[in-house]
């Protein structure tokens, strides 16, 4: 990687990805626990688990990070809901399920109603915008621990899809098209590396427009897109050979996932232009593009591989149900 003298980096903002890595190896050393009924392992988009011959459900965790203290800065609650459920129900639509209920976690400081009921009813709308149910969750109260007006949220949703329908990257070939479907802005990943150099090095209030047309915090507290209906409806319409949904670790890290052995994407990055609000964090703090890469998905937050002779009618029906998207590489051999 280029160094650049100066530079702002994931690890300086304080989150380190090899550290991350290296806690989910040491994870999968320790796992004992487990059932017959559990199909493949750690390190998917999503968890697998048999019902029966035909049926499997599918599960996935997150929370939304430290786009939060955007959120409190600002004193709006809901949003943020909308951001967990993006990121919870589009890692499950990844293997071809269809997200069907969810259940939130909230910890704060202190219970404040009126700011429950707005984070909740974000998520609630959320589910609704993904096809799923919110059916359940907890309230906790941490005096002490977090501040009186400082939250935490968390959730997890379960999917179910058939034996027929479940997407796996074996069904990847040599010369598939990669087709990019454009993210609403940085979602919900990088957010401590955007607040350390807007923020902190460049002190850009939140509520200076900062060149962007409309104020910063707005911009930063932009809901993530969520792709779960949209996804399941093209792979009913085409026969997809993976999705995959691009958060930490960047659009090239996230579609390695869920390639074979053997292949590797190539990615036009010249086939669109990123939102500004990416070259205003790489230019104010001097971010390598490699950074860049690795921390934020750059305009794409879902991309779809599928054989080339339908890659246009991908990209139309994408489009047709409000999706701006665009073929932007394809599969080739290697490692």
């Amino acid at each position: 990687m280029t160094s650049v003298e100066g530079a702002a980096t994931y690890a300086a903002a304080g989150v380190s990805i090899a550290a991350g890595d290296r806690a989910v190896e040491l994870i999968k050393a320790r796992l004992t626990s487990g059932r017959p009924e559990v199909v493949g392992g750690l390190g998917g988009f999503a968890g697998l688990f048999r019902i029966d011959a035909d049926r499997l459900l599918a599960t996935s965790t997150d929370g939304v990070g430290t786009k939060i203290a955007i959120a409190q800065a600002l004193d709006r609650h809901d949003t943020i809901g909308h951001d967990l459920v993006g990121m919870v129900v589009d890692d499950i639509v990844v293997c071809g399920a269809e997200p069907l209920f969810m259940t939130d976690y909230i910890a704060c400081g202190r219970v404040v109603p009126e700011r429950i009921a707005d984070i909740v009813a974000g998520i609630d709308a959320a589910c609704a915008l993904a096809g799923c149910a919110l059916i359940g969750g907890e309230t906790a109260e941490h005096p002490g621990l977090l501040g009186p007006d400082e939250y935490d949220v968390a959730g997890a949703a379960t999917g179910m899809v058939r034996q027929q329908d479940l997407i796996t990257p074996d069904r990847v070939r040599r010369g598939d098209a990669v087709v990019a479907m454009a993210s609403s802005g940085l979602h919900s990943n990088g957010y401590s590396l955007a607040r350390h150099v807007l923020l902190s090095v460049a002190g850009i209030p939140l509520d200076s427009s900062a060149d962007l047309g409309q104020p910063l915090g707005e911009v930063l507290l932009t809901p993530t897109r969520i792709y779960a209906k949209d996804c399941l409806s093209l792979a009913a319409a085409l026969e997809v050979h993976a999705f995959s949904h691009v958060t930490g670790g960047g659009l090239t890290a996230n579609l390695a996932r869920v390639l074979p052995d053997g292949l590797r994407s190539r990615i036009d990055r010249s086939s669109w232009t990123p939102a500004p609000i990416f070259d205003l964090i790489a230019d104010r703090g001097q971010v390598a593009p490699e950074e860049m890469e690795r921390t934020f998905n750059l305009g794409v937050g879902m991309v779809a591989v599928v054989a080339a002779a339908d890659a246009q009618a991908t990209v139309d029906h994408l489009i047709a149900r409000g999706v701006d998207a665009w073929v932007c590489g394809e599969i080739v051999s290697g490692s």
